[in-house]
């Protein structure tokens, strides 16, 4: 059983640090916003949904900080600036800070005691995360559904309950498939240089008793093409409007073999992962993370001292290699530009 690796009281959030995995299950306990954001910045908390979550919280930490100043909004404002500039790909970490900015702008007015300011916050924080648990569990179902009876599924990175609220997006697709009898196994892509597979999603399966084979990410082909896997189904940390997906680096070299073999390559992710300000994947900023991800492991290195490497953390898969976007609202197809306008402007009109 997967144990609680986001949990919150007020003024403290506790971290289940993922770079100790799978090796030791360690907790971190985090009182301020700027150690939340170091804790996102260095991958202790990882994954679009989780981070966001994690930010909305510092974000609830920083009002137990300072509601009770008269410069309330300014300090709010730069502990946002400052959660937000740890990952630039990954929208759901703006998402949920600009949410928790407007939740505080909207107490402003009557301007209460501290504590109803933080503990407003405090509920703001809480209703993210609660959200985004039900979210996956929604995209786990309706993704399912998409899973061929007997399925191999070829997963990448960590889209599990580590990477969100609980359950996961793409890897809570595996668990409803494996829940309704339909999946066989999870191949589990290593994902270098983090090795996000390896060490979290291999874990995860591990602890919910689903059949797992790890392989190396060069395997992928190998595989595809004796038939041995029937979809692949990542997540997503950017979604531009025309349907792109950003993503795990190697994510676009797996939808190019999966689109050869003619296999489905399906994408999980919540809603908000999707940028609507972004009219493709080329206008999104991809993270450049330390090259020693590349050259080393856990401080091994790996590479002769002195040599050179890029680490891109990202890569940007094109909407025509995507057979669907599977969201809470439900599975979006091509083409995906107008699916995408489509979902948002039904939801625009329930809102109203």
């Amino acid at each position: 059983m997967m144990p609680r690796h986001i949990d919150y009281e007020p003024g403290m959030l506790r971290l289940l640090d993922q770079t100790k995995l799978p090796d030791a299950v360690e907790f971190v306990e985090l009182r301020d916003w700027q150690s939340v954001a170091r804790a996102i910045e260095v991958m202790q908390v990882r994954g679009a949904p989780a981070i966001g979550i994690a930010g909305a919280y510092g974000m609830a930490l920083a009002a137990h900080a300072y509601a009770a100043r008269s410069d309330l909004q300014m300090r709010m404002m730069q502990a946002g600036a400052g959660l937000t500039k740890t990952r630039s790909t990954a929208v759901n970490l703006s998402w949920a800070v600009h949410r928790m900015l407007d939740a505080m702008r909207t107490l402003l007015p009557a301007r209460g005691a501290a504590s109803d300011i933080a503990g407003a916050l405090d509920r703001e924080a809480r209703a993210i995360h609660e959200e985004d648990v039900a979210a996956c569990r929604r995209i786990g179902d309706a993704g399912a559904v998409l899973i061929p009876s007997g399925a191999s599924v070829l997963t990448h990175c960590n889209t599990g309950s580590l990477a969100t609220g609980g359950y996961g997006t793409a890897l809570g697709i595996v668990r409803s498939a494996w829940r309704d009898g339909k999946l066989k196994r999870a191949l589990v892509g290593e994902t270098r240089p983090v090795l996000q597979g390896a060490r979290l999603t291999a874990w995860e399966l591990a602890q919910d008793a689903i059949p797992h084979t790890l392989i190396a990410d060069s395997a992928a082909a190998h595989f595809m093409k004796r038939g041995e896997v029937q979809a692949v189904v990542v997540g997503a940390d950017r979604i531009a409007r025309n349907g792109d997906v950003v993503n795990k680096i190697g994510t676009y070299a797996l939808a190019v073999l999966a689109r050869e073999h003619g296999i489905a390559f399906l994408v999980a992710a919540p809603s908000s992962t999707f940028d609507l300000g972004a009219e493709s994947g080329d206008t999104i900023p991809i993270e450049e993370r330390d090259a020693r991800e590349v050259t080393e492991i856990r401080g091994v290195r790996l590479a002769p001292g002195g040599t050179e490497a890029a680490n891109p953390a990202f890569d940007v898969t094109p909407a025509e290699y995507v057979t669907a976007i599977v969201t809470e609202r439900g599975s979006l197809r091509a083409p995906f530009a107008e699916s995408i306008a489509a979902l948002f402007a039904k939801t625009a009109a329930v809102g109203a």
